[in-house]
């Protein structure tokens, strides 16, 4: 009996370390020199040099890896500058018969203008959007390798976002105007959740429980957030924090999908700013941050 008992269990031991096995790895690294050939194209605000050579760079890279690849054309009004301007929503489908479909978004432009910079003479300035823009991207880039690599049990629209960061300041509603255009004109089959990554590179990684994600998808919080903490990842901290206006917010308003925000909006922490200034810059992003946010996102898709 004693030697069942040991059987049993010596056979559940490798079922579930065959489990673990066969999610796959996420390279932290990897993500970084994507953040870093990114701010190689220089600032990526609409209407810019490195915007348009951008684009075109993300749209054969996704190519690389699915020919399930999907380019929203819009129109919108830049708020902060009042011009008429043209934006481009990238997408790029894994497992494309499945019902079950996650989306993960995150937006790949960056801000016109640092205008939280301490120096006044900075403040008509571009960021260069290290964190705040390629960070996320850059998440969703080393997953779109691994995805075409290791077939996801679920189907998944990485959705890359324009035109998120060109509001004004203090009023929400003018920004995310790539999110407002995908909910209202859904180019693919409506997902079952969504999961917003920004402002994910920060060397000083902290993530709360965005409010509107709680609000928005109680559950999928709960299970994102209790993953990792069980995967023992630092960074995430099970609390509310901040309610942010970002592109899971029209997500929900406009097409009803429920959709959450993984996002630190302390960069680099309270006392000190680096989000819409010129210090936006890779040296202040991290592997290690990738990794833990890829991580969880591989673990919550494969297991």
């Amino acid at each position: 009996m004693n030697k069942l008992i040991l059987f049993i269990f010596l056979l559940i031991s490798c079922s579930s370390n065959d489990n673990k096995k066969n999610i796959p790895t996420f390279d932290g690294n990897n993500a970084y020199q994507y953040i870093v050939e990114q701010c190689n194209f220089g600032p990526r605000n609409p209407g810019s040099k490195g915007h348009k050579e951008f684009a075109i760079f993300l749209e054969k890279y996704l190519l690389e890896f699915t020919k399930n690849v999907t380019v929203q054309d819009f129109n919108y009004i830049e708020h902060i500058t009042g011009v008429e301007r043209r934006g481009k929503n990238i997408i790029a489908q894994f497992n494309i018969d499945a019902e079950n479909r996650l989306l993960i978004g995150a937006h790949w432009d960056t801000r016109a203008f640092s205008d939280e910079d301490s120096d006044e003479k900075n403040r008509s300035l571009p960021i260069l959007g290290a964190n705040d823009g390629a960070s996320g991207t850059s998440v969703l880039m080393e997953l779109a390798k691994i995805f075409s690599q290791n077939n996801p049990p679920m189907g998944i629209d990485l959705v890359f976002f324009d035109a998120e960061d060109v509001g004004i300041s203090g009023k929400p509603k003018t920004y995310a105007m790539g999110s407002e255009y995908f909910s209202k004109n859904l180019p693919i089959k409506k997902p079952k959740n969504a999961i917003i990554v920004d402002m994910v590179g920060d060397k000083y990684l902290q993530i709360p429980i965005e409010r509107f994600s709680y609000q928005i998808n109680p559950t999928l919080v709960k299970e994102i957030w209790s993953l990792a903490d069980e995967l023992k990842l630092s960074a995430f901290e099970y609390r509310i924090g901040y309610e942010i206006y970002d592109d899971h917010v029209p997500l929900w308003e406009n097409a009803q999908i429920p959709a959450i925000d993984i996002i630190d909006f302390d960069y680099p922490n309270l006392f000190y700013n680096h989000w819409h200034t010129q210090n936006d810059l890779p040296e202040n992003c991290s592997p290690q941050s990738l990794q833990q946010v890829g991580t969880l996102l591989l673990n919550y898709v494969y297991d």
